[in-house]
């Protein structure tokens, strides 16, 4: 599994822009004014969300009006749906609420319009941003970002072939994690890390488990590996067929905005969210009896008041149990527990967790070193992460090694060609 990653170019690293994501950013930005980014970020990205369903639902609302005399029904929701296209009811259509954008009531009409689809679509009940009609938020400014959405298509089938709208939308995601600092790292993880993750476990077919899995960049990247490596190239294919056949999904987020979030990123892709669980992940783990095929995480880190001490003889801590004022352990631990026989995992850890022997962690990552469970570790580059300064590093982690007998041989060997004054990328693990 561990092997050596070459480096690639800056413009590479960013391929999720596609020309304009930083215009389209800029003049949404403006329009914030003094409203904090963690609140415009649901304005924002609810209203492109509704572009989204909008454009598809036209563009076939166009075709059916065409196919009227051959009996086609515009107006029938289920002609929609076998296309795997949200019905979208008149009061949300969004021609409807461009031309009413300047009108005071906007708020209360992008509202009701939020609540007609999850009305109409019980897979989006309960994620759609419903508060723009609040007093604090300016109406002249919403009529004004409803306006310059209106000038750019997201949702139609060339756009759809080209992900316009997942890539405007990750890269807004990106940027209000870098707006809000700290915070932006609890629903963002930077995209290189996602890729080099998934392209290191290389999750082909079975389920995929991300148990922190903010706004689903894990989930959205592992598809989009597939959708690549089915076409024989790096840039993907025009459907998400062959991945959803290929890959079921399983992720819990504990911060309820963040879960709709999650929700909604993986809407616009047409990836199933269902089995994407609001909770508490130790305390309330919506997933127990999953053996997943792939974990991919970025647990927050170095957690002090995850309330460890109410959990002192889970059955997850086979290993030792976890210090009750750091909850890293206890993040390596419920991802052993959820792997598969033959399972593999690739996740983000602080530093200290390769050699920390505070309250029993040593002992800890010695007894998973000794049960052949760790298979190789990354030093990640520093400020990478908009959550923290803390310096980073990957686990991977593998139930079955014997196949994987000479991958961390081999990777150590790649990295003795690295200059001494270097940092190697493979880090040895290190019991104690």
């Amino acid at each position: 599994m561990a092997r050596r990653i070459t480096k690639s170019s800056s413009s590479a690293t960013n391929a999720a822009t596609v020309g304009y994501e930083a215009q389209l950013w800029q003049m949404a930005d403006a329009l914030r004014g003094s409203m904090d980014a963690a609140e415009y970020k649901h304005v924002c990205l609810g209203l492109l969300f509704l572009k989204y369903i909008s454009d598809a639902f036209e563009e076939k609302h166009a075709a059916l009006l065409a196919e009227k005399a051959q009996g086609a029904d515009p107006e029938d929701p289920d002609e929609y749906r076998a296309q795997s296209i949200f019905w979208v009811p008149p009061e949300a259509r969004w021609p409807h609420l461009k031309a009413q954008a300047r009108q005071s009531t906007i708020g209360q009409l992008v509202d009701d319009a939020m609540a007609g689809i999850e009305r109409d679509n019980p897979a989006l009940k309960g994620v759609l941003p419903k508060d723009y009609a609040r007093p604090a938020l300016d109406k002249q400014r919403l009529g004004q970002l409803i306006d310059m959405i209106s000038n750019i298509k997201v949702g139609d089938e060339a756009s759809r072939a080209k992900d316009v709208l997942g890539r405007v939308y990750e890269y807004f995601l990106s940027q209000f994690a870098s707006a809000e600092g700290k915070k932006g790292g609890e629903f963002y993880t930077p995209r290189c890390v996602v890729k080099l993750l998934v392209e290191m476990l290389e999750p082909y077919r079975g389920r995929v488990y991300d148990p922190c899995c903010g706004s689903s960049g894990m989930f959205v990247q592992s598809v989009e590996f597939i959708r690549a490596h089915a076409k024989g190239n790096g840039h993907g294919g025009n459907t998400g067929a062959k991945a959803k056949a290929d890959i079921s999904i399983y992720g819990q987020e504990s911060n309820y905005t963040t879960w709709r979030l999650a929700r909604m990123n993986l809407a616009i892709r047409g990836i199933d969210s269902g089995q994407i669980a609001q909770g508490d992940t130790f305390h309330n783990d919506r997933h127990p009896d999953l053996k997943a095929d792939f974990i991919l995480a970025n647990p927050p880190f170095n957690i002090s008041d995850w309330g460890g001490e109410r959990l002192r003889d889970d059955k997850r801590w086979q290993y030792g149990a976890p210090p009750a004022g750091n909850a890293n352990f206890a993040w390596v631990q419920h991802i052993v527990h959820h792997l598969a026989p033959a399972g593999v995992a690739g996740f983000v850890l602080a530093n200290g967790s390769m050699s920390s022997n505070q309250s029993g962690e040593g002992e800890i990552r010695k007894s998973l070193i000794e049960a052949d469970l760790v298979d190789c570790m990354v030093a990640l580059p520093g400020q990478l992460f908009y959550s923290t300064q803390i310096p980073a590093c990957l686990w991977f982690l593998a139930r079955d090694r014997k196949e994987r007998q000479g991958s961390a041989t081999a990777a150590a060997t790649c990295s003795s060609s690295t200059p001494a004054s270097s940092a190697p990328w493979w880090t040895a693990p290190t019991a104690s």
